[in-house]
């Protein structure tokens, strides 16, 4: 008699936690150089759809490297056959670069990087404390990264970071013509109705913050800008890209806030209609619309302590709600809302997410390729999702 689901993922989180349950450990190969990387679970569990599944999500490797001047990240990711790449027959036929740069620090204030590296736009590193992240990353604002060159300065209070980006990822290694890690302008695959074939080029970006104190509150308050290019390779014609942010982040205690409002709004030339313009990421591609604003609210909780004879610890409890609202009149608003939390078990790092969605492309099975353009189902659904991982 085949064992229910909760009972199947109980035993597979049991026994990856008794293979990696050993200290956690990066190989140091010198003073300055560590090699490391990470194993994570998954499971998806939604009942509407009949998913019940659990298996291998990622497996990455990567180096840093710090001294007192010279630093650098590298970071490639490996994915397939487990769930949501059934379609694929063997694990690693979908590979991309997260990260490949190198830097400079002129002192500790400032510092430039150059290659495949994060572009410094709104809330960082991410638009909250959520592991699946929010509408802005599958809209192509959230955990972007594109290849140029960054200039980062710390002065007092201000934190100030600029770049100039001439492409976005290399494309990888997959089964579609969105193989990267971030959600970028790309040329749309068959499937996708009323796609556009785009190229980005030329992003220049200016993130300015300011560190403060509100009452009890920790702040920092910023503005964020963005333009680009975007170069249509059916009418040779070159559109535009551009985005602005304000956002506020603030910690009392325990408690934390992260505030963000966006307005991207991309001006292609494609040869049909100039309201969609398709990205890609993660094997697919998708439409997307071109003008609308983007807001995010986040709440969280730290809850301090160790918990089962001190195997559980950083224990911290959150909720995030983010709206891509789109400026064309039929065009429906997409909406995410995810209620979580995550925590360490020994040495894995444990992410629980219950997320709603409406008009999301990745929650609840609406519509992938248009539920950020023109939307998708345009009711609420819902699944959660749970992520184990092993650092080393």
């Amino acid at each position: 008699m085949p064992l229910p689901a909760t009972s199947r993922f109980t035993l597979s989180l049991a026994a990856l936690f008794c293979i990696f349950a050993e200290p956690a450990m990066a190989v140091q190969v010198t003073d300055n150089l560590d090699l490391g990387g990470a194993i994570r679970g998954r499971w998806d569990y939604d009942p509407d759809r009949n998913i019940q599944n659990f298996g291998l999500d990622t497996f990455w490797l990567s180096a840093k490297y710090t001294s007192d001047t010279w630093i650098g990240e590298a970071q490639y990711r490996f994915y397939g056959r487990s769930y949501p790449y059934r379609y694929t027959k063997n694990y690693g036929d979908i590979q991309f670069a997260k990260l490949a740069w190198v830097g400079y620090k002129f002192n500790p204030e400032q510092q430039v990087q150059v290659g495949l590296n994060t572009v410094p736009f709104g809330l960082q590193p991410y638009f909250g404390s959520t592991f699946y992240e929010t509408l802005g990353n599958v809209i192509g604002l959230e955990d972007l990264q594109q290849v140029g060159v960054k200039y980062i300065q710390q002065s007092g209070d201000w934190n100030i970071q600029a770049g100039y980006y001439l492409r976005p990822a290399w494309q990888g290694k997959g089964t579609t013509n969105g193989v990267t890690f971030s959600s970028v302008v790309s040329e749309a695959d068959s499937y996708v109705a009323d796609g556009s074939d785009n190229q980005e080029r030329n992003t220049v970006v200016l993130r300015v913050a300011k560190a403060l104190d509100l009452g009890l509150w920790k702040s920092e308050v910023g503005v964020s800008g963005l333009s680009s290019s975007l170069e249509n390779r059916d009418t040779n014609n070159d559109g535009r890209r551009n985005a602005v942010a304000v956002h506020y982040l603030g910690k009392n205690g325990p408690w934390g806030v992260q505030l963000q409002v966006a307005r991207q709004q991309m001006s292609p030339r494609n040869p049909g209609t100039d309201e969609l313009v398709t990205l890609g990421g993660y094997d697919g591609t998708y439409n997307v619309a071109s003008r609308g604003n983007l807001y995010v609210a986040d709440l969280s909780y730290d809850v301090t302590g160790k918990y089962l004879f001190n195997q559980v610890s950083g224990v911290k409890l959150y909720a995030n709600y983010s709206a891509f609202d789109k400026s064309a009149k039929a065009f429906k608003t997409s909406e995410r809302m995810i209620l979580g939390s995550s925590f360490m078990v020994s040495q894995l790092y444990v992410a629980t997410e219950w997320m709603f969605g409406k008009n999301d492309p990745y929650i609840g099975g609406s519509s992938y390729a248009q539920s950020l353009g023109a939307g998708g189902t345009d009711h609420w659904e819902n699944q959660v999702y749970v992520n184990v991982a092993y650092y080393f």
